[in-house]
C-alpha cells in the first residue's frame, strides 16, 4: 500500500475479540465517531478503553465482512473518566474489577491513571484498599505500561512479542534499552529467539557487521546450534571459520571475541585427545561430571557377595529359564561391580538378562529402580519385567526451575538423591550428556548402575554419545550379547536386522512372515501405498488397528517424508468434518482424534491422571506437571472458548493452551530418530530418496528394530541397499571417551 493510500482512523477500544500472545495478532472493535469498526493487525497487549490511532486500509473478509487492516498503530492511555473506567474494568490491572474500578474512578476521575502510577498511597483512601494492596496495584500498572511499550518496540522492529514478558521479568523498565543496546540478548535460551531473527533486528538498529556483541552472539549460536547436531563441543579451528562464514566477516574479529569470552569464562577451551575443544560452560560441566562419576564407579569396588552362585541359581529358577553363558557373566558383573554396560541386538536376550539381574538384586536385598528415556520405553520395560519403570524425567522429578536455583530442572540431585541401591537404565543410547549428568547427580554414591541398550542404534537426539563413548573407552565392564535365541530366530524382522547390522542386504524378493518389502519408486506412489496400508489394507486384511501402526520415514521435509505422509494419513483416517472441531496453525491443522507428538520438554504444563478404583482403594485423581519431547498423545477436545485442547498422553489428560500448540506436531508418521526407544506392534517404513546423511545403516537398523510383530518397507530396493552399505556415522564432537581414558584436561 502506497503512503498516499493509507487511511487513518482513531477511537477508543470497545472490545478485544481475539489476541494471539505469540505474534500479537489481534481482532478488536473500536468506536470511530458513531460507528463500531472491526480492526485486525499486530496490536500486542491492547486492552479495552485504550485510545488507538490506526494507519492502514479497508478490506473485506469472506466470513466477517468489512474490516480495517492496521499496518501500524499509535496507542494512548484513556484520558476521560468513562474510558478510564472501561480500561480498568476490563482487567487491564490484575485485581481491579468493575466494582473497584468504579470506586477508584469516582474518587480520582481523570487523574486516576496518574495516581496509579505516581501516587499509589492515595488509593488507600478508598475503603477496602490497604496501603500494601495500593502498592501492588501501582506495581502491576507500571509493569503493564512498561510491558506494552516493550511489545510496541519489538513489533515495530519486526519481532514477535512472545518474549516480552520474559524480557520484562529480567530487565524491568530497562528491557527496551537493554534490547536496543544488545539485541542479541533475545537469542539467549530463556528468550527463545533464533540468532538470524536477532541479527535482523540488529541490522535494523544499525549494528556494524563486526560489532563485538554480534560476533560473541554468533559464537554462542554456533555452539548451541551444533548441540542440536549432537556435538558437545566444537574444535577451535572449526568454530572460528564457521562463525566468520555465518557473519560474512574476516576471522580476526572472531578470534578476538572468542579469546575474550574464554577469558571471562562464558566459554571454555580444553585439550581433548589432542583437540582444542571449545565448550559452553554448562556442557563442559555436564561432560566432566559424567566422566568423574562413571570413572569413580569403575574404580571403586563393592563388598563381596556371599553365596553368589546360590543366589544366581535362585534368580534363574524365578525366571524359569537356564541362562546362557554371557547372561550368567552379566549377572556376576552386576553383583560384583558398581557399573555394568549390557548391550545387544534384537532377540539376544537383553530383557531376560535384565529380569535376571532384578531377581538377583532382590535376593541380595537391594532396592532397584527401573528407568528409560521415553514414556513408551518405560511402559515397555514395565510390561516385560512386571516392575514399575518410570521415565528419567519423572524419576528425577522434572519441573520448573526452583526459586533461587536458575537452570535446575530436577528435584532429585546430590542433596536429595534417589532412594535406591541400584538403578537399571534401559535404552541408554537415547540418553544425552546433560540428562546423564542429572541422573548420575541424583544417584546415591554407593548405588549400582546397569546401562542397557543397543550400541548399533542411532545415538541420542541431544548432544553427546554417552552409551557409545562408555563402551569404546574400555573403562567399564561391557557384556555384549550376540547369540540369537531360538524363538527370535523364527522372526524375519530379527534375522534381517542382524543381516543389516553386518552389512548384508536381506533377500527382498523372499520377504514374508513378519517382514514385507513393497517396491515403489516415486514419492507419490510411496505416500499413496503407505496411506492405503494404514487406513484400509492392514485393518481390513489383518485386523490391525491404525492406532497400533506407526509409520516411519528417515526424512521430515523431503518428498515422501513425514510432513507429506502426515497430511495424507490425516486425510484418510481423520478427515475434516463440520461436526469435528479443529485448530488451524497455518502449516498444520490439528483435529479432534489426531495423533500428536510433543517436540520439546515442557516442565510446567499441568496434567490430570484418573486412577481407577481398586480393591479397598477408592478412585482418585492425581495431579502433576510435565510433558516431554517424544511423548505421543491424542486430541480429545478443542475448546475455542477456553482456548485449550484436551490431549490424552497415555493415562494423563492435559489441558493444552492454544498458544503452546506449536510444541506439537502430527504423529501418524514420525522420523526414525523420533521413534528411538519405542516399539510398535506394526511399523510401515517409507523409504523415498533422502539426503545422503539419512541413507545410513544405523537409520535403517533403528527403524527395523522398532517393529514387534510386523514390518512393511515401502520404497526403492536401491535406497534400501544403499542404506545397508553405508556404515558411515556422523562424527560427534564429544570428549567423554577421552576423559574416561585420561586423554583430556581435568
Amino acid at each position: 500500500m502506497d503512503e498516499e493510500d493509507i487511511i487513518v482512523i482513531e477511537g477508543p477500544v470497545q472490545t478485544v475479540v481475539y489476541q494471539n500472545p505469540e505474534n500479537g495478532y489481534t481482532v478488536l472493535r473500536i468506536r470511530v465517531g458513531e460507528d463500531i469498526v472491526t480492526c485486525v493487525g499486530n496490536l500486542p497487549g491492547v486492552s479495552a478503553g485504550e485510545e488507538l490511532r490506526l494507519y492502514g486500509g479497508w478490506t473485506s473478509h469472506a466470513s466477517f465482512g468489512r474490516q480495517f487492516k492496521a499496518q501500524r498503530a499509535e496507542r494512548f492511555l484513556p484520558q476521560e473518566s468513562d474510558a478510564i473506567y472501561e480500561y480498568l474494568a476490563g482487567g487491564a490491572v490484575k485485581g481491579i474489577g468493575p466494582k473497584l474500578a468504579a470506586q477508584i474512578v469516582s474518587e480520582f476521575g481523570r487523574e486516576t491513571l496518574d495516581v496509579l502510577e505516581n501516587s499509589p498511597e492515595k488509593l488507600a483512601q478508598i475503603r477496602g484498599i490497604t496501603p500494601r494492596k495500593a502498592e501492588e496495584f501501582s506495581r502491576r500498572f507500571r509493569e503493564q505500561t512498561g510491558l506494552r511499550r516493550l511489545m510496541e518496540f519489538l513489533v515495530d522492529n519486526g519481532v514477535k512479542p512472545a518474549a516480552a514478558a520474559k524480557l520484562y521479568r529480567v530487565y524491568g523498565d530497562e528491557a527496551e534499552s537493554a534490547v536496543a543496546e544488545n539485541p542479541y540478548i533475545l537469542a539467549r535460551d530463556e528468550f527463545g529467539m533464533d540468532f538470524p531473527a536477532a541479527d535482523e533486528l540488529a541490522r535494523k538498529l544499525n549494528f556494524a557487521p563486526d560489532a563485538r556483541v554480534r560476533v560473541e552472539a554468533a559464537l554462542a549460536f554456533e555452539l548451541r546450534h551444533n548441540e542440536g547436531n549432537g556435538h558437545v563441543f566444537l574444535p577451535r579451528d572449526k568454530l572460528i571459520p564457521a562463525t566468520a562464514q555465518l557473519l560474512d566477516i574476516q576471522a580476526d574479529p572472531v578470534e578476538s571475541a572468542l579469546d575474550g569470552l574464554l577469558q571471562e569464562g562464558s566459554l571454555v577451551c580444553q585439550q581433548v585427545a589432542g583437540v582444542q575443544a571449545v565448550y559452553m560452560a554448562d556442557m563442559l560441566e555436564a561432560e566432566a561430571g559424567v566422566a568423574r562419576r562413571l570413572g569413580t564407579m569403575c574404580r571403586w569396588g563393592v563388598d563381596k557377595v556371599s553365596g553368589l552362585p546360590v543366589l544366581m541359581q535362585r534368580a534363574e529358577h524365578a525366571c524359569g529359564i537356564t541362562f546362557a553363558e554371557k547372561q550368567r557373566m552379566a549377572l556376576e558383573e552386576a553383583a560384583n561391580r558398581r557399573l555394568l554396560v549390557l548391550t545387544g541386538g534384537p532377540g539376544t536376550g537383553k530383557t531376560t538378562t535384565v529380569r535376571g539381574i532384578l531377581e538377583l538384586y532382590d535376593r541380595m536385598g537391594l532396592t532397584t529402580l527401573l528407568t528409560a528415556p521415553t514414556g513408551r520405553a518405560a511402559k515397555r520395560l514395565t510390561e516385560l519385567t512386571g516392575r514399575e519403570a518410570q521415565t528419567v524425567h519423572r524419576l528425577l522429578g522434572a519441573g520448573m526451575p526452583l526459586e533461587g536455583e536458575q537452570g535446575r530442572e530436577f528435584e532429585k540431585c546430590a542433596s536429595d538423591p534417589l532412594a535406591c541401591d541400584a538403578l537399571i537404565l534401559d535404552e541408554t543410547s537415547m540418553v544425552d550428556i546433560k540428562l546423564m549428568a542429572a541422573l548420575l547427580d541424583a544417584l546415591p554414591p554407593t548405588a549400582r548402575l546397569v546401562m542397557v541398550g543397543d550400541a548399533d542404534q542411532l545415538p541420542s537426539v541431544g548432544p553427546g554419545n554417552v552409551f557409545g563413548d562408555v563402551i569404546r573407552s574400555g573403562a567399564a565392564p561391557v557384556i555384549a550379547l550376540t547369540d540369537i535365541f531360538r524363538q527370535a530366530q523364527k522372526s524375519n524382522i530379527v534375522k534381517n536386522a542382524h543381516l543389516i547390522n553386518r552389512g548384508e542386504t536381506p533377500d527382498l524378493r523372499n520377504a514374508g512372515g513378519d517382514f514385507f518389502f513393497l517396491r515403489r519408486g516415486d514419492p507419490e506412489s510411496i505416500v499413496r501405498t503407505v496411506t492405503d496400508l494404514i487406513s484400509r489394507r492392514l485393518p481390513g486384511n489383518m485386523g490391525i488397528d491404525p492406532g497400533d501402526i506407526q509409520v516411519l520415514s528417515p526424512s521430515r521435509r523431503y518428498a515422501g517424508g513425514t510432513r507429506e505422509l502426515n497430511a495424507a494419513i490425516q486425510e484418510a483416517l481423520n478427515p475434516a468434518d463440520d461436526e469435528k472441531k479443529e485448530r488451524d496453525l497455518g502449516n498444520t491443522v490439528f483435529r479432534v482424534g489426531d495423533r500428536v507428538m510433543q517436540t520439546k520438554n515442557n516442565y510446567d504444563i499441568p496434567w490430570v491422571r484418573e486412577i481407577p478404583e481398586a480393591p479397598g482403594v477408592p478412585a482418585r485423581r492425581e495431579m502433576g506437571a510435565g510433558i516431554y519431547n517424544g511423548d505421543v498423545g491424542y486430541i480429545q477436545d478443542i475448546d475455542e472458548g477456553a482456548r485449550v485442547a484436551g490431549i490424552r498422553f497415555d493415562d494423563r489428560l492435559v489441558p493444552y493452551p492454544f498458544d503452546r500448540m506449536n510444541e506439537l506436531e502430527p504423529a501418524y508418521a514420525v522420523t526414525v530418530h523420533k521413534a528411538q526407544g519405542s516399539e510398535y506392534r506394526a511399523v510401515i517404513l517409507a523409504l523415498p530418496k533422502c539426503p545422503p546423511g539419512l541413507v545410513t545403516r544405523s537409520v535403517l537398523y533403528t527403524a527395523v528394530t522398532r517393529a514387534r510383530e510386523l514390518l512393511i518397507v515401502v520404497g526403492g530396493a536401491d535406497v534400501f541397499s544403499a542404506m545397508v552399505a553405508n556404515d558411515k556415522r556422523q562424527r560427534r564432537y564429544s570428549g567423554l571417551r577421552a576423559r574416561l581414558c585420561g586423554e583430556a584436561e581435568e
